[in-house]
């Protein structure tokens, strides 16, 4: 799984204690539904589960049987004595698949077995599977957190107006949506329509260790990439950048830390284009351990939700360079407009050269800045009681519908 995921596993990652009637909920029995525990989704779900479980409330998931290796396994392993409703693995495809009937029923009589009063979907394929899932004899409310994806597959081309064709038929079956960024939200809007559902902005959020400083590791890579290797993340564009950088007589190197399904092409390339000695690629790990041997992190993303990676760094004070793409710019605020255009390597080496120029008391001074600006904004505790305020408004909703009318008194 990609490196951004410290609270999977991470003892100093503290889970925030919420009340059992936060947001107005009584004790539910909730089922989180995703296809890849991998990345910063799976983060999400783990402290909402965490979080959840801890606000008295029983949790389980329901995920793909072949993702994320050793590292999804010794996660869940780690989670599991929060979950009063277990784990269920299931044959999960990326994309529309026959199989995803059998892969339904099966989420359907789990969700029967368990007695489901939430079921929440997290991602396009996740958010498939909970709305659609057929159940006998009850009916929970059905929530959806999308994390990007489809919303951004590219945009105007035949598969995404398929995509959002189907956003635009499940959200009569969606009774809350929990967008975790505005920029998500707005892409809904704009190309699935108004959802007509209750609907709630619900940021991910951090925990308090992870603002603690980290400290720096003796003779650090001067950059530093943490994430999924592929294209669609820029690395092409960071690579682009670090050999105009070297091109001006800067000998920088790069550490990149991550897999993915680009990772041979993208080693290859590396040597291709002369770099071999300044690049090194090493698999994913523990980002706050990372984060202490890089200078400068970037992200090069041509297309974002509201990436952990992103906020985890800044949390640390890592001076940071990132594109100003998707939800981005909300995690940045007020300091939105030192953000870099995507798929623009000139620009990302003058963002990069800059930071690495300026005067260190100043640059210090900035990034604490956005580090104080982050933790007001983006809590571990705020997301969880607002996930649960969700459910609550829309299990109210489901009660009043099933209310029986009352007619009006004739005298």
């Amino acid at each position: 799984m990609p490196a951004s995921a410290p609270g999977l596993t991470d003892p100093s990652v503290s889970i925030p204690v919420m009340n059992a009637a936060s947001g107005g909920l009584t004790s539910q029995r909730i089922l989180h539904v995703f296809r890849a525990p991998v990345g910063g989704l799976f983060r999400h779900v783990v402290d909402l589960a965490r979080l959840q479980a801890a606000a008295g409330h029983q949790v389980g998931l329901v995920c793909d049987a072949s993702t994320g290796g050793e590292r999804a396994a010794e996660a869940l392993a780690c989670l599991a004595p929060c979950l009063a409703l277990g784990v269920s693995r299931l044959p999960m495809r990326r994309n529309p698949h026959p199989s995803d009937i059998l892969t339904l029923r099966a989420i359907a009589r789990r969700a029967e077995a368990v007695g489901a009063t939430v079921l929440h979907g997290h991602g396009a394929k996740g958010g498939v599977y909970a709305r659609m899932a057929l159940m006998k004899g009850t009916a929970p409310i059905r929530a959806y957190t999308p994390h990007g994806g489809s919303y951004n597959y590219k945009p105007g081309t035949l598969r995404h107006r398929f995509y959002m064709g189907i956003e635009r038929g499940l959200a009569l079956r969606t009774d809350v949506f929990l967008f975790e960024s505005e920029y998500v939200a707005g892409r809904h809007l704009a190309y699935a329509g108004d959802p007509r559902r209750i609907t709630r902005i619900v940021h991910n959020g951090i925990g308090e260790a992870e603002f603690a400083p980290v400290i720096p590791a003796a003779d650090p890579y001067d950059l530093l990439y943490i994430g999924e290797l592929r294209d669609a993340k820029g690395v092409p564009f960071l690579l682009d950048a670090l050999l105009r950088l070297r091109a001006e007589g800067r000998p920088l190197r790069l550490l990149m830390v991550g897999s993915g399904p680009d990772a041979d092409v993208l080693a290859t390339r590396v040597v291709e284009m002369g770099l071999g000695d300044a690049v090194a690629f090493e698999p994913p790990q523990a980002i706050r351990a990372v984060l202490a041997r890089g200078r400068v992190m970037v992200v090069p993303s041509l297309a974002e939700s509201l990436p952990y990676v992103v906020l985890e760094a800044a949390a640390a004070c890592q001076p940071l360079v990132a594109t100003d793409v998707g939800g981005i710019p909300e995690i940045f605020g007020p300091a939105a407009s030192q953000l870099v255009p995507s798929r623009d390597g000139k620009a990302l080496a003058g963002a990069i050269a800059k930071v690495l120029d300026e005067d260190p008391e100043a640059r210090r001074r900035r990034f604490e800045g956005l580090a104080a600006s982050v933790k007001a904004r983006f809590s571990m505790t705020r997301m969880g009681s607002d996930v649960l305020s969700g459910y609550a408004a829309a299990l109210r909703a489901q009660a009043a519908a099933r209310r029986p009318a009352v007619a009006p008194h004739v005298p």
